[in-house]
């Protein structure tokens, strides 16, 4: 072999072994799934990216996070399933049994203010996370949920206190118990399925975020609101503990981070692109019709006391009364 052949082969050498290590680098690089029902001309999918953008600033590049929007990796009733065996790394979780605290006080018939709403959603969080991590689940953040929680009909003149029978969508507990103590009947639909079962009539009513059925062009069937202000809801996005576990704590901590400054950062376009998606709505034909303090008090009151009971048993009494106690220091 000449010399020539041989420098070539061991500059091939280097390069490929050079390559090889760039692979394993790149191979190493921890990537996180986050799987949302939102889709993407929803608002809060541009605080995902955020949310994914800061993680990727703050970890130098050792952890990516992918977004997997409009329940493409599973759906809505999922989210603990997902995590747990490894389909998505950071979901939405709803209301389910394997967290019976969270699921009964994720969604609270209250009024609060949102002046102080990361914190607020923080010290819940605090609240439930023993239930979460017993069940390998981390609180990550929530997506501005409280704000946007409202009820839709064919008609302008529904009275929410007199339903006669209606059947009306249902994401949780709290709004089934609502539906049926007002004469209607609750049905579970998921937010892709929302706009055919409205257009075929499967549903009478619908109760959803005001993000989320705006995005998914549901004014055009049902366009008349109620604005009823009824609930706190913190809907958590959650991480696998052991996705978590498995990063560095200077990894971890950025994750966390992360987390809460895209809370903060998105606030505020959150409530305004929801205030613009009623105006356009209103403008285009739909109403609003906005219940006084004293009319949401009314409707909050018809189950307000079962609802104590509920989460007094699914919470234990002490940790559902800090649960109450919190709500109440965020009264507006």
């Amino acid at each position: 072999m000449t010399m020539k052949r041989m420098t070539t082969l061991a500059i091939g050498l280097v390069a490929a072994t050079a390559a090889g290590t760039v692979a394993s680098t790149a191979l190493a690089e921890t990537t996180i799934r986050l799987s949302t029902y939102v889709n993407e001309t929803d608002i809060r999918h541009e605080g995902f990216s955020h949310f994914a953008n800061l993680v990727s600033e703050k970890t130098g590049g050792s952890v990516k996070v992918d977004i997997f929007a409009s329940s493409t990796l599973h759906g809505w009733s999922e989210g603990v399933d997902a995590l747990l065996g490894g389909v998505s790394d950071i979901s939405w979780i709803n209301a389910d049994n394997r967290l019976p605290c969270y699921a009964t006080t994720s969604l609270y018939p209250a009024i609060v203010s949102l002046a102080n709403q990361p914190a607020m959603d923080a010290a819940y969080a605090g609240l439930i996370r023993d239930e979460a991590v017993g069940q390998g689940l981390v609180p990550l953040f929530n997506s501005n949920y409280s704000y946007d929680q409202e009820w839709w009909f064919k008609g302008p003149d529904t009275d929410l206190n007199k339903l006669d029978g209606k059947l009306v969508r249902s994401i949780g507990p709290l709004v089934s118990k609502m539906i049926t103590t007002w004469g209607g009947e609750p049905v579970f639909v998921a937010p892709k399925e929302v706009f055919q079962s409205a257009e075929r009539g499967v549903v009478d009513g619908i109760n959803m975020g005001v993000a989320t059925y705006s995005s998914w062009k549901l004014w055009g069937v049902m366009p008349h609101m109620i604005n009823a202000n009824l609930f706190y809801g913190n809907i958590i996005y959650m991480i696998s503990k052991a996705k978590l576990d498995a990063m560095t704590p200077e990894e971890q901590a950025a994750v966390m981070q992360a987390a809460a400054e895209t809370e903060v950062w998105l606030q505020p376009k959150y409530e305004k692109w929801v205030d613009d998606q009623v105006a356009e709505a209103v403008a285009a034909g739909g109403t609003e019709r906005n219940l006084t303090t004293e009319e949401s008090l009314a409707l909050i009151a018809t189950v307000k006391d079962a609802w104590e009971a509920e989460s007094d048993k699914a919470c234990g009494a002490d940790r559902a009364g800090k649960i109450r106690d919190l709500l109440a220091a965020n009264a507006p």
